[in-house]
């Protein structure tokens, strides 16, 4: 796969949960650090997501917020 973003995390699928409309996968990328996406169950299907599947987590955003405790 090439792809033009510069964000790709390589990562093993730990849980999937699904319903008829959304799947959450949640994508342990190493180091005890787990990377959460929710996408559409057509395209879960689509993609054969399952857990223990090996797959990329493309990351693109055009604003990240951040906030702080007062």
């Amino acid at each position: 796969m090439e792809i033009g973003a510069p964000n790709v995390l390589r990562g093993t699928v730990s849980d999937l949960r699904k319903d008829s409309a959304v799947a959450q996968i949640q994508v342990d990328i190493g180091g005890g650090n787990i990377v959460t996406s929710t996408i559409t169950a057509d395209s879960a299907q689509r993609l054969a997501l399952a857990v223990g599947k090996e797959i990329s987590v493309i990351i693109k955003a055009s604003d990240v917020m951040v906030g702080i405790d007062d």
